[in-house]
């Protein structure tokens, strides 16, 4: 062994040492939880008060709804399911929508993990806790998007589908974002394709962003509402909060002035009104 070799080593235990010294193990999760959050240094981190969203609150989403509950109901019997991916606009109900399906599901065991992206390099320790649990698991990546040298891209891929080791049957991941590849796209790599043989075929750039998104088995799309389907969601949120309904055409004309200001007639804003609304009444 060269003298640089056994410096490296010992920089290497060095490293060890502080790591457990600064970092040490994080304390066994508790199991008693429907929905958690992971991090490195704290391990799996259960959450006390859930969100409470439920199925019949997301309206103008029939489609989404009824394929992430075939899906997860599939997956909560034992049967086969797939890794789902919801992207689309911003707003229209996306992360809100796997919130639900866990409040729908969780007597049925199944239970929700939070990953950010920037933990999730650490996707395979996370996934050793997993293995031997009797519960169901969806890990939660919210609002993903990656530059391409990012690590966790990289980790993310491995897990999906191109690890040597075989993913949990009882993990699935759930991702949302407002990017369709998870990654920027760029005008210049459209010049990148080529036709051979009558077929389309996509430059390296592309292919490589491809790559993610099309291990999720499952792609949900989310697309803006309508004026229409705007003011329905409005409404039923006004009820819903109790707010005074006794001049709908002003409530309506403020509702679509609320929507120009913020640029986006979607599900959030809807809400957000309505919030504003019923508080004023």
């Amino acid at each position: 062994m060269t003298t640089i070799d056994s410096l490296l080593d010992r920089i290497q235990v060095l490293v060890d040492q502080a790591d457990k010294t600064f970092f040490p193990p994080a304390a066994p999760p508790a199991w008693d939880y429907i929905a958690y959050r992971w991090r490195r240094k704290e391990g799996l981190r259960g959450v006390r008060r859930p969100h409470q969203v439920w199925l019949e609150d997301l309206l103008c989403l029939d489609h989404q709804k009824a394929e992430i509950v075939r899906n997860t109901r599939q997956f909560v019997n034992g049967r086969s399911a797939n890794n789902v991916l919801l992207w689309g606009a911003r707003g229209t109900g996306k992360s809100t929508l796997i919130k639900a399906v866990l409040n729908e599901f969780a007597d049925q065991g199944l239970r929700l993990i939070e990953v950010d992206k920037e933990e999730l390099i650490e996707l395979p320790e996370l996934l050793d806790l997993l293995w031997e649990r009797e519960e169901h698991f969806i890990l939660f990546c919210d609002d993903l998007s990656f530059e391409a040298d990012e690590p966790g891209y990289k980790a993310l891929k491995a897990v999906l589908d191109g690890s040597i080791s075989a993913p949990p049957e009882n993990v699935l991941i759930y991702a949302s974002s407002n990017r369709r590849h998870l990654l920027p796209e760029f005008h210049s790599e459209n010049r990148e394709a080529r036709i051979v043989d009558g077929e389309l075929h996509q430059g390296e750039a592309t292919e490589e962003k491809i790559s993610l998104s099309e291990r999720f088995g499952l792609w949900l799309a989310f697309h803006p509402f309508t004026q229409d389907q705007y003011l329905e969601i409005v409404d039923y949120w006004l009820r819903a909060l109790g707010a005074d309904a006794e001049h709908p055409k002003l409530t309506q004309t403020a509702a679509l002035q609320w929507a120009l200001k913020r640029g986006s007639r979607s599900g959030r804003a809807a809400y957000q009104f309505a919030r504003d609304w019923a508080g004023r009444s």
